[in-house]
């Protein structure tokens, strides 16, 4: 927790998505403090005709290097977000090379009742994840 859901264009080797990971899980875990086991993340690749990223008419260049993250986690601060998408940016152009114009970030936020790890529980909620501070 949170669920990070990568879209990219095809193209990337399995060790560069590796790389993007990585980078974006040591983002996650420098901004928000998550802890380093605390890892879900999932990837989408798009042909480029099934993903359109234009710049919202803010003269952002894109290219084939292209991420956009969607975020679903708890509520964050705002200063926290803010820090995320730095840290982020800076993280994803050292290991990967991938430029701070080519990222995008969305987040959508949600609740403890929002969330089962398994067994059909709503864990936040019975108990079985004690600290929850620590997943904030």
């Amino acid at each position: 927790m949170p669920l990070l859901k990568f879209h990219l264009y095809k193209g990337r080797s399995p060790e560069e998505i590796g790389l993007l990971l990585d980078a974006a899980h040591e983002a996650m875990v420098l901004s928000f403090g998550v802890p380093t086991g605390d890892r879900y993340q999932v990837v989408s690749e798009y042909e480029p005709s099934h993903m359109q990223a234009l710049d919202t008419g803010l003269g952002i260049p894109r290219t084939a290097d292209f991420v956009l993250l969607e975020v679903v986690t708890r509520p964050r601060g705002r200063d926290a977000k803010v820090a995320f998408y730095q840290t982020l940016c800076s993280a994803l152009e050292s290991k990967c090379g991938v430029i701070s114009s080519d990222v995008m970030v969305s987040f959508t936020e949600n609740g403890d009742e929002d969330w089962s790890f398994g067994h059909g529980r709503a864990q936040f909620l019975t108990g079985e994840l004690r600290d929850v501070s620590t997943y904030i």
